[in-house]
């Protein structure tokens, strides 16, 4: 995946948060079935953030950036702990 590819991913999520928020506001769907969808495109957000904070410091350093690979929710989401 080329870092424009990860961008439009991680573009294309940031549009799917939004209109969840929008069906929200809206009543077409239920507030629990936002936060577990939320929950869901925060974690993948955090995981596509953390991927290309990798590749950049792959090519920072020297090194090809396919060499960075995406980490586990767990993982990503853990780093603050």
């Amino acid at each position: 995946m080329s870092e424009s590819d990860l961008l439009a991913t991680i573009n294309q999520l940031v549009d799917d948060e939004h209109k969840l928020r929008a069906k929200t506001a809206a009543g077409e769907i239920a507030p629990e079935v936002e936060q577990r969808r939320l929950a869901e495109l925060e974690t993948t957000l955090d995981q596509c953030w953390d991927l290309l904070r990798r590749r950049r410091a792959q090519i920072d350093s020297g090194q090809p950036a396919a060499d960075a690979h995406v980490q586990s929710a767990d993982q990503v989401e853990g780093y603050l702990q």
